[in-house]
């Protein structure tokens, strides 16, 4: 089984033959409900999200083309506790969980790989959570803008990037665990700030360092992965 260096990749996962496509807004996984494998996302993104004690939906993570899902439970066995939805039109392959453990044990590299984007992942989380703690609602969202440029952005030039991905006020909203019309608010403020605008449906980031400066994450921080 031809492997590339660092990575599990699409030829490992394409080579079981088990390939799903799903509609935008369709569930995937769901809590209390073992997995049939592990899901590998060729196409499009797939949004993690839990539903707290009193009925809050929280994003935790949107996954994109070539990240593999869920993990923990590939790899400790502890139960699934997340919703995962296709937030696009997305296509998965699927392998079997024993064969990715497997393929992990053999190839220390790609441990080594998805070990250290994790931990990159969870400090950034870590640090942003000061902000989402005891920010404000402003800062909060600033914050939840700059993970998403850093994660989707496509530089137009050295200080504005376009978040490639559409984003519904609602979903920023469960990011930081604020309420859709919050969101929108806040939102308005940034843009009449100059520091965030609208293109052809996708959010613009005007000025980056501006709004890093907003959100109280430190630029050098590492964002999610």
């Amino acid at each position: 089984m031809k492997q590339t260096l660092g990575k599990l990749d699409e030829n490992f996962f394409s080579e079981f033959n088990k390939v799903y496509k799903f509609k935008k807004n369709q569930l995937v996984l769901w809590p209390q409900v073992e997995p049939a494998g592990v899901f590998y996302v060729k196409s499009g993104f797939v949004r993690q999200y839990l539903i707290s004690r009193n009925g809050k939906e929280l994003t935790v993570n949107i996954l994109k083309p070539h990240a593999y899902f869920p993990i923990i439970w590939t790899l400790n066995n502890i139960e699934n506790i997340y919703f995962y939805e296709s937030l696009t039109d997305i296509t998965l392959f699927k392998a079997p969980k024993e064969e990715v453990v497997k393929q992990l044990e053999n190839h220390p590299d790609l441990l080594y790989d998805l070990t250290k984007r994790t931990l990159s992942g969870l400090d950034g989380i870590t640090r942003m959570m000061e902000t989402l703690l005891t920010g404000s609602a402003y800062e909060q969202i600033a914050a939840v803008v700059l993970v998403l440029a850093k994660r989707f952005g496509k530089s137009t030039n050295k200080n504005e990037v376009t978040i490639d991905i559409r984003l519904t006020h609602r979903l920023i909203g469960t990011l930081a665990g604020l309420s859709r019309e919050s969101t929108s608010l806040e939102l308005g403020k940034l843009a009449r700030n100059k520091i965030i605008s609208k293109k052809n449906g996708l959010i613009l980031v005007n000025n980056l360092e501006k709004l890093e400066e907003e959100s109280l994450v430190n630029p050098t921080d590492n964002i999610i992965l």
